[in-house]
């Protein structure tokens, strides 16, 4: 069988469910979990499995009078019993040997090479066969002296490569078979049913012409098998001469029935399929269950659940035929209906009534929606029962059984079955490993949980988004950074279908943990796989990079993800030349980042002010005037913008001289602008230089340039902080002459400054003059007055109220200075006036309950300020320094 060799030597590969791709990530990992010892098969007498299914207990009550090693103990028992050691062992060296170890290994095993050998072998674990092992033996036994392969042995890998839909290597396999003519009997039969059974039903009908042009023919077995997929192909002019054949030579059997019956109904003809199952029955015919289950099928897939339901109970009266496939259909159906409960209820009804178990598959599924719907009471019973109808457990079955005791929340026991995986020959399944992974997050460690992971890639399962977040999360939560970034790009390496939001999760949390370069890393893996990293992972890289002050870096990410088509806005500017700006040659370094933006994009003003703003910002005004200039050489216009952008960059590094000059030295359109004069004079304020501000306000005034209310407000915060009083009456009249009030920011300063001062209302009766006194100065002083206690007004709360609101328009700020004035007043009626803040539709913030409970406790009276403070806690407010000195 040299060509055997070759073929399965050539499909190795993709029979192995061994990967290797990315190990290299875990090996720094440290298993934690002890390897549980073998055990023996007295354990399977253990009270666990020999309490009767029907008990009524809840949830892990069940198994909290057991301990861990038992549980164990008997699981593992169960799923040792389905080993046979001796076919263990002959898999053991299929598994790890190759060539003439292989070859010398089975030798030294003595095997009397026979056809239930070879069948014993290829049938061990038919429902999950390894497959390279079988062709492995196979092949070998095949070479032995005395021993040639017979149909059955052929029958049964040609099974197997069926199963497995190795298709290619099956047909491989028959024309290398084809060729070497074996010396067996039925040689053409073995072909036809190789070719049958690979879905190449055309050739089979070739082969079959051949021997019976010889004059051979097949046996009742191989005429059922072609006629099969000659149903399943659909050629129903060669099913109905195939079925002629097998009539006249006798060869009918319920087999050949349940493939009629098969025809019919792939055809859905249904009536006939029903009438010629009644003329059998009613001839006396042996019928099959399998052809009966066939109908069934295709009755319930047609939705004629009724009539379907009525075939079953009439044929239940019959001797004649074995209704446990029929059961099998019908509980299948009420399982994929979600009817979880009636599935239970038929299960239990039809083992009193005609003793039916179910079969393993019935069993597994229905296991493995009840946990799917967390009814872990009813998985247990079934567990129970199936170990006591000793039904041997499966892979499926083992899977399910790990994933039951991780949502059950005994991840102890689960781990303990998982360590032993290879005593029970078990191949952990996707969706088991996600279970172990969240149970292991959330109830033992994450360092278990990443062991584990790292073992389902091994093994090439791609886990979900959902278990990758998980455990991003935890790696995250628990400083475990190295782990996170090795976790991202394994993920990126076996491809997992992640979101983009994972990944920037990843890249986030790294630069968050102040390690950029490893999130550098997961993003030069994206780019590898033509994956667009997110903009928000472009942000994060550059603020990490910036934080590092690596802003050669930063500058590059910039660049690139402009070229993958992200917008960069203001604030990515600024970091990045913030950045660059504290490396040596700054200015060089700036000056080629903005070379490298003209040579990508049009010359405009937005990148030019980009980059005026940023240097600004960085405290280089020298650069920003270097910029400005490269922009007017250009030939890019300047916008109002650029100006204004240009004057503060000098004006937030002190250049007071340079922004007048820069000032004074634009256009004379320019100089009427109202944005550049009121900009000028707020830059001003804001840098606390109240005499160039004044003056140029009074110039500006002078022009007849209508000063902004900003521009107003920030004149009378600057006077009232520099406690020069002379002179904000003026600016307050001229303020409501431009427009007609007074605005609530500018009373709230004068309102802060009377509270801890007199000398607001000193200045007021200075700037009296009889001749020219305006309502306005008048209903100031008033307030002012009041407000600051030189005035013998009313100290009625809503008397005070009405005199603010003939000045200007009260808001929350107004409200709560009402309060603290309230508080050195009335401290017994500040509770009250909360109440009367809300009513008029405020919601009381920090500042209000700050200043409550900083009243009570100057007041001695700390009872009250621990109610208050506890309310300002559960809100989530933190108290002022002041206050925190008083508690």
């Amino acid at each position: 069988m040299q060509t055997l060799r070759s073929v399965r030597q050539r499909h190795k590969n993709p029979l192995s469910s061994t990967t290797t791709t990315t190990t290299s990530f875990f090996t720094t990992t440290t298993s934690t979990a002890a390897t549980s010892p073998i055990l023996h098969q007295n354990s399977l007498q253990n009270p666990f499995f020999n309490k009767p299914s029907t008990t009524q207990f809840t949830s892990r009550d069940k198994v909290s009078n057991i301990s861990t090693n038992d549980i164990v103990s008997s699981f593992k028992a169960w799923f040792l019993a389905r080993n046979d050691p001796f076919l263990e062992q002959i898999f053991h060296i299929l598994r790890t040997r190759e060539g003439f170890n292989l070859e010398s290994s089975l030798s030294q095993l003595n095997l009397f090479v026979t056809e239930r050998l070879v069948l014993q072998v290829l049938n061990y674990r038919k429902n999950s066969p390894d497959v390279l092992s079988c062709l492995k033996f196979f092949d070998w036994a095949g070479r032995q002296k005395g021993f040639f392969h017979t149909r059955a042995t052929f029958s049964a890998i040609f099974r197997i490569l069926c199963k497995a839909k190795l298709m290619s290597i099956m047909l491989e396999f028959l024309e290398t078979f084809l060729k070497q003519r074996q010396p067996m009997v039925r040689f053409y039969s073995t072909l036809v049913i190789g070719y049958s059974v690979a879905g190449k039903p055309e050739t089979a009908l070739q082969m079959f012409g051949r021997m019976r042009f010889q004059g051979i023919d097949l046996d009742s077995f191989g005429y059922n098998v072609l006629l099969n997929a000659l149903v399943d192909e659909g050629h129903d002019d060669a099913f109905e001469m195939v079925v002629k054949q097998i009539r006249l030579r006798g060869l009918e059997n319920p087999i050949t029935h349940s493939i009629v019956t098969k025809s019919f109904c792939k055809k859905r003809e249904f009536d006939k399929a029903e009438e010629y199952l009644r003329r059998l029955w009613g001839e006396g015919e042996r019928l099959s269950g399998a052809g009966i289950a066939e109908f069934i099928d295709a009755l319930c897939q047609d939705r004629q659940f009724k009539r379907a339901a009525n075939l079953v109970e009439d044929l239940k009266k019959s001797n004649n035929i074995a209704m446990r496939p029929v059961y099998g259909v019908w509980l299948r159906y009420l399982m994929k209906a979600g009817k979880l409960g009636g599935a239970l209820e038929f299960l239990k009804d039809k083992k009193i009534v005609d003793d039916y178990i179910a079969d393993i598959f019935g069993y597994n599924t229905l296991v493995y929606k009840l946990i799917r719907d967390n009814r872990l009471e009813e998985v247990f019973d079934l567990l129970t029962e199936m170990r006591e109808q000793h039904i041997l457990p499966d892979e499926l079955t083992m899977n399910s059984t790990l994933s039951f005791f991780c949502k059950a929340g005994m991840v102890d026991v689960a781990m303990e079955l998982y360590e032993s995986r290879e005593e029970f020959g078990m191949s952990v399944s996707r969706i088991t490993y996600n279970y172990l992974i969240n149970a292991l997050v959330g109830d033992v460690s994450v360092d278990e949980a990443y062991r584990v992971l790292a073992a389902a890639v091994d093994q090439g399962f791609s886990l979900g988004e959902k278990t990758i977040s998980i455990i991003a999360d935890a790696l995250c939560r628990e400083g475990k950074h190295e782990k996170l970034r090795n976790l991202a790009l394994v993920a990126l390496e076996n491809k997992f279908r992640l979101k983009d939001s994972t990944y920037s999760k990843f890249i986030s949390a790294l630069c968050r943990a102040r390690r950029p370069e490893d999130g550098y890393i997961v993003h030069m893996h994206l780019n590898r796989l033509n994956k667009i990293t997110s903009r928000m992972s472009y942000f994060n890289l550059i603020k990490g990079f910036n934080e590092a002050t690596r802003g050669d870096i930063a500058a590059r990410l910039l660049i690139e993800m402009q070229e993958k088509g992200h917008m960069a806005n203001r604030w990515l500017f600024r970091i990045v030349i913030s950045s660059l700006c504290l490396r040596e040659n700054s200015e060089e370094q700036v000056l080629r980042l903005l070379r490298m933006q003209l040579t990508r994009h049009e010359p405009s003003t937005l990148i030019f002010n980009n980059f005026i703003d940023a240097a600004g910002k960085a405290k280089k005004p020298e650069i920003s005037k270097k910029v400005y200039e490269i922009m007017r050489i250009t030939g890019t216009r300047p916008n109002l913008r650029s100006h204004i952008i240009m004057l503060y960059s000098y004006l937030h590094n002190d250049k007071i001289l340079d922004a007048l000059m820069f000032f004074r030295g634009l256009p004379f359109e320019r100089r009427t602008s109202k944005r550049m004069w009121n900009g000028m004079i707020i830059g001003l304020c804001r840098v606390g230089r109240l005499d160039r501000a004044l003056e140029l306000f009074r110039e500006m005034r002078a022009n007849e340039i209508r000063p902004t209310m900003l521009c107003f407000e920030e004149l009378v915060k600057l006077v009232c902080y520099k406690k020069k009083y002379s002179v904000v009456f003026s600016i307050i009249e001229d303020s409501a002459l431009v427009y007609h009030r007074m605005s609530s920011f500018i009373g709230n300063v004068l309102l802060l400054n009377c509270l801890y001062s007199r000398k607001l209302f000193d200045a007021w009766v200075r700037s009296r003059n009889a001749e020219n006194q305006t309502p306005l100065h008048l209903m100031l002083g008033k307030l002012i007055g009041a407000f600051s206690g030189c005035i013998d007004v009313s100290q009625d709360i809503e008397d005070m109220e009405e005199l603010i609101k003939q000045c200007f328009t009260p808001n929350l700020y107004t409200y709560n200075m009402l309060l603290r004035r309230l508080i050195m007043t009335e401290i017994d009626e500040a509770c009250d006036y909360i109440n009367r803040i809300q009513e008029k539709g405020y919601e009381p913030n920090k500042w209000t309950y700050d200043a409550l409970v900083h009243g009570y406790y100057k007041c001695g009276r700390s009872s009250e300020a621990t109610k208050w403070r506890d309310v300002m806690l559960q809100k989530g407010y933190d108290f002022t320094e002041c206050t925190k000195l008083l508690a």
